[in-house]
């Protein structure tokens, strides 16, 4: 659509021109089997080692810590699953937080419905932010995995996953963060964040559908969840997907930019992802100043560069939804994984806001195409949609 005006960026992300160059050569004429041992599949293999190796460099961590998985949901139920059936012998107790994904919640009612693990399930403050507090209080001696993510992706809340690690690091238990919303928006450096675990996944920065990586930490217990062949190190068999780590390598190296003087790992990122920053604290202002009773909902400073997340009192969030649809305006009500469900998101609920209200919701995330005048248009149409409505 010409006049789109794209505001659903944590749904996912149009390919950028220069990952479809680097992408391009693997489907049409370097498209050898890299399990295999002739030349043209010996090139595949070449590229395969230097995708990991370049996905490892961006996050601080070793190319034979990296698996490529088919994306963020796959990513999750690896680390969840797969550590929980490696360590068996040592505990049966998961923790996460009632606000993540629902790759991780589902994974782990799975485990707690069919395997008899238990998981405790942390709460989150009126922000969205973890409680620390109910964190240690919940760690026992049968604890084997706390997962943990980066960023929220229906209201944008940063997590402080490094100050989670120092509970889980002194005590031995592996540390899960999904950082697929945060990778594009903020540093990720396993190291710094104190992680043995790490999901991220292509298409949310500009990369392509279909394919994700999971950091596993060296001497990280995992069990495999697809078996076969021995590929990825025999953690994840299958067919190697040369073109989509490819492109997930060239997605995370256009989004660095190093700095003069600056250690290896250390990063900052472009002015078009500062300016992206400066489109959410324009369209934040203007819909508080300019529709009535609007509410920002996760955390005022603490939040990734892109999101910015409202309710809107008495008034229905799908059927403004598709009043700005009609607009040419794509933006949601929450996880695009979550589409479609009657009930109230599970994330606003956790941080306290009744389920009227929560029903309100709607998602704004913002990208490299949008401009000033584009979110000027969005704060004057949705004043108009939401008084209509009412």
């Amino acid at each position: 659509m010409e006049d789109l005006i794209y505001l659903d960026h944590a749904a996912t992300t149009p390919v950028h021109a220069q990952v479809l160059e680097a992408m391009w050569p693997f489907f049409a004429q370097q498209y050898g089997n890299a399990s295999a041992s002739y030349p043209l599949a010996e090139q595949a293999r070449a590229a395969a080692d230097w995708a990991h190796a370049e996905i490892a460099r961006q996050i601080g961590a070793r190319p034979g810590e990296i698996v490529i998985t088919s994306g963020g949901s796959e990513s999750d139920n690896l680390a969840i699953k797969g550590v929980a059936f490696a360590s068996r012998e040592r505990g049966d107790h998961i923790i996460t937080t009632q606000i993540e994904h629902h790759a991780v919640l589902r994974a782990c009612q799975y485990l707690e419905r069919s395997h008899g693990f238990r998981v405790t399930y942390l709460p989150v403050d009126h922000h969205g932010l973890v409680d620390l507090a109910a964190l240690e209080q919940a760690l026992d001696q049968r604890t084997m995995l706390v997962s943990v993510m980066l960023a929220n992706n229906e209201v944008g809340t940063i997590q402080p996953v490094a100050e989670v690690a120092k509970l889980t690091r002194p005590r031995g238990i592996p540390l899960h963060c999904d950082a697929v919303q945060a990778i594009g928006q903020l540093p990720v450096d396993v190291a710094t964040l104190g992680v043995d675990l790490l999901t991220i996944s292509a298409h949310k920065c500009y990369g392509p559908k279909g394919v994700g990586a999971l950091y596993v930490r060296r001497g990280t217990p995992l069990d495999p969840l697809i078996h076969g062949g021995h590929q990825e190190r025999e953690r994840r068999a299958g067919t190697e997907n040369v073109a989509g780590m490819i492109g997930m390598a060239r997605t995370l190296q256009l989004l660095e930019i190093p700095t003069a003087g600056a250690a290896p790992l250390a990063r900052r990122f472009s002015a078009a992802t500062l300016g992206v920053q400066a489109l959410r604290d324009q369209l934040i202002a203007g819909v508080l100043r300019n529709v009535s009773g609007a509410t920002l909902t996760g955390h005022p400073t603490e939040r990734l560069a892109n999101n910015a997340s409202f309710c809107f009192r008495s008034v229905a969030g799908e059927a403004v939804l598709v009043a700005l649809a009609d607009h040419g305006i794509a933006c949601s009500s929450g996880s695009a994984c979550a589409a479609g469900e009657q009930e109230p998101s599970h994330v606003l609920t956790a941080m306290g806001i009744e389920a009227e209200l929560a029903q309100t919701a709607v998602r704004f995330s913002l990208g490299l195409s949008n401009t000033p005048e584009q979110i000027d248009r969005v704060i004057t149409l949705l004043a108009e949609v939401v008084g209509n409505l009412r």
